[in-house]
């Protein structure tokens, strides 16, 4: 599940495939409507912090509706695998991506509104996601 999700996590941005404009949610429509697991469909829809986003954007509601939400370490490790590299397959600390988000989009973008409220989270999830990977030994990434 981990593995599928974090590939598929950005299919949204294809242009053949929006719907809103908002990649995640499109992304989870396109592989329900593609007959993937339906765990996937709501991974995908949901990562990094998605729901966040799609407040921001006035889709809460309609994301809720659509794909359930969970909370486990499967979550967590795909919000790493997505905060701690960047667009072009770099190596980032998670603070070092946010930066990256945030410099790309600007300082009156919704993105970056959107990473001002999920921040806590994110760096939370990839801290336990790291915590899962170490044995809880810190390690330098």
């Amino acid at each position: 599940m981990l593995v599928a999700s974090a590939w598929l996590r950005d299919v949204g941005y294809s242009p053949d495939l929006v719907d809103t404009g908002f990649h995640s949610l499109d992304g989870g429509r396109w592989l329900r409507r593609e007959r993937f697991d339906e765990r996937i469909a709501a991974l995908v829809a949901h990562h990094s912090c998605a729901w966040l986003e799609a407040e921001e954007r006035g889709l809460g509601d309609v994301l809720a509706a659509e794909f359930p939400r969970e909370e486990t370490p499967v979550t967590d490790a795909l919000c790493f695998s997505d905060m701690t590299t960047g667009p072009d397959g770099q190596d980032f600390e998670v603070l070092e991506r946010l930066a990256e988000i945030r410099s790309r989009y600007g300082p009156e973008h919704l993105v970056t509104r959107f990473i001002g409220r999920a921040e806590p989270e994110m760096v939370a999830a990839v801290r336990r996601t790291q915590e899962q990977l170490t044995g809880g030994v810190r390690q330098p990434m």
